[in-house]
């Protein structure tokens, strides 16, 4: 304490200048209409820009907060539209009114911890595991589309084999013309996959899009994959070899959901019984 009064005291010419100076200004912008205008206009834009920045710090620390919110109500959105669908979806002129059909999918989300895109099997850990349920064999999708199936699962985490991934295959049809054929990846550009087993009377054109076919119970019908970019077909082919641009940006990754389908169970189960393992 005894410092800091002899500081003061040391320098107590500058003090006196320094708070003269104060006085004078508040002289001037009071008596002075000019300078009041001008000190006003210019205090308020200092605040303005003070709270301005102040208020995008506070916004940047609740990003994550906001994300998170994002991405529940994003599940919960995509919950009501799958049963919006199941529930318009018809058979000839047979409304499906089943409720175990119009709920056959269940959303969970989860938030993205780790992820590659430069190797030739790539995978993706996320931040759900058992304890909310989430098995292998579940599908992945994001906000543009379709991400991959889950591989191992642990209590708090799963890791995600990625649609970039040479031992991946997901089951997709030409939206337009409704021929099946399957996704997989050849390893080179993380922006395109390979559309296979599209017959050459198929005939499919750039521009096409390429959605999920829904035939394996894992992905629901109709989730985006990609758009037609490339097409060749050999004169002694059977099938086109297509490249299809991914609707997910797989660099920019940040939450999921994971798909639980209800009724695959059941379906595997049939279809074991009548077909034998495959």
């Amino acid at each position: 304490m005894e410092r800091l009064f002899n500081f003061v005291y040391e320098y107590r010419a500058f003090f006196t200048f320094l708070a003269l100076e104060v006085f004078c200004t508040w002289l001037i912008i009071e008596n002075n209409q000019y300078q009041g205008t001008m000190y006003f206009n210019s205090a308020n834009r200092v605040s303005a820009n003070i709270l301005n920045f102040s208020q995008g710090v506070k916004e940047y620390f609740s990003l994550r907060k906001i994300n998170g919110d994002l991405a529940k109500e994003n599940t919960l959105l995509l919950k009501k539209l799958e049963r919006l669908n199941q529930s318009l979806y018809s058979l000839g002129t047979r409304e499906v009114k089943d409720a175990a059909i119009i709920n056959r999918y269940d959303f969970i989300s989860a938030k993205v911890v780790n992820n590659s895109t430069s190797q030739f099997k790539n995978f993706i850990t996320i931040d759900q595991g058992l304890i909310e349920a989430i098995k292998p064999g579940m599908a992945v999708i994001g906000a543009l589309g379709a991400v991959g199936k889950v591989r191992a699962v642990s209590a708090h985490y799963a890791v995600v084999i990625s649609l970039l991934n040479t031992d991946e295959q997901v089951s997709s049809i030409i939206k337009r013309t409704g021929y099946f054929g399957t996704i997989q990846w050849d390893g080179t550009d993380p922006r395109l996959t390979n559309l296979r087993y599209i017959p050459r009377h198929a005939k499919p054109v750039e521009g096409d899009t390429v959605v999920t076919s829904g035939y394996n119970s894992v992905f629901p019908g109709g989730v985006m994959i990609g758009i037609i970019k490339k097409i060749n077909l050999k004169e002694e082919a059977l099938f086109y070899d297509i490249k299809v641009e991914l609707a997910q940006d797989f660099g920019n990754l940040t939450y999921v959901e994971v798909v639980k389908s209800n009724l695959k169970m059941e379906k595997d189960s049939l279809e074991l019984n009548v077909v034998g393992p495959r």
